[in-house]
């Protein structure tokens, strides 16, 4: 997970350089091409079969979230600072605490509840409700927080597919975006851009196979506090490459939201040591 964090790291400063000249749905799109190139080789190298998967309801409303999710980012990062649009996508810890109760069956005791609540707290601190600061980019921010929760939720439900087909359905559902999409404002790329698009499909892909990997091996909520690493990475990258400087109660949220979703970790890793009967982890093939 802290792997994969940081390759979302640098392929969202890539996204924000790039989404300031080309639309995204032809960055999403040339991320996609560039993605495949690298992912089909591996897939047949490993033997991956291309066929619809078990559950393919389930890997289709995955795809679906994955591409909302990843749309939402890029058309945020395009109007606001890279941190602030990463201080919203923090809560989605706190979303996948909440969410698990209901579709995984994990519980929910009253320390939890207020681990939740205060997560919440550190959003509307950041968010800072009003006719001024409820803009459209902060909302789809916030949006796409939500599908991202969503999105880990349901690869923990299908923690017994293949990490390449699981990466495959997320590029395809965005190849899908950005062919409608793309022809809408497209701009020809010069030869640099062109390579940095290519670079960020293999940048994201990576990414993503980290992260899911993490969750076939753990439980969401054990691995997913681990992205609060986003916020170290986005208040230093988006300062050297944009300039931007963090504000202060976007800041104190970012805090709250971390605070929250820690005390999360560690209630969890408290149940655990109190039972033994704790779900064993699926370890990485060989």
């Amino acid at each position: 997970m802290l792997l994969g964090v940081f390759l979302f790291s640098m392929n969202d400063v890539m996204g924000k350089w790039l989404v300031a000249t080309y639309s995204v749905g032809q960055v999403l799109l040339l991320r996609s091409m560039a993605a495949l190139v690298v992912l089909l080789p591996l897939m047949r190298r490993q033997k991956v079969a291309l066929e619809i998967p078990p559950q393919p309801g389930l890997h289709l409303l995955r795809i679906t979230l994955s591409t909302l999710e990843v749309a939402c980012f890029y058309w945020a990062v395009t109007y606001l600072p890279l941190a602030d649009v990463m201080t919203y996508y923090l809560a989605g810890p706190i979303y996948v605490a909440a969410f698990a109760v209901f579709w995984l069956g994990e519980r929910l005791d009253r320390q939890r509840v207020a681990a939740i609540g205060i997560g919440f707290v550190g959003v509307l601190i950041a968010l800072r409700p009003s006719p001024a600061t409820m803009s459209l980019p902060a909302l789809i921010a916030l949006g796409g927080s939500v599908f991202y929760a969503l999105l880990m939720i349901t690869t923990r439900k299908l923690r017994d597919t293949d990490d390449g087909t699981l990466v495959l359905g997320q590029i395809i559902g965005a190849l899908i975006f950005g062919i409608v999409a793309a022809p809408f404002g497209w701009v020809n790329p010069s030869l640099l851009d062109l390579a940095g698009l290519f670079l960020l499909g293999i940048i994201s892909m990576a990414g993503h196979a980290c992260v899911n990997r993490s969750l076939k091996i753990a439980p969401a909520s054990i691995v997913a506090p681990y992205q609060y690493t986003l916020i170290v990475w986005a208040i230093v990258l988006g300062y050297l490459f944009f300039g931007d400087i963090v504000q202060f109660w976007t800041l104190i949220g970012a805090v709250v939201i971390c605070a929250a979703g820690l005390a999360l970790l560690l209630l969890e890793r408290e149940a655990a040591r109190r039972e033994k009967d704790v779900e064993a982890p699926i370890l990485p093939e060989a």
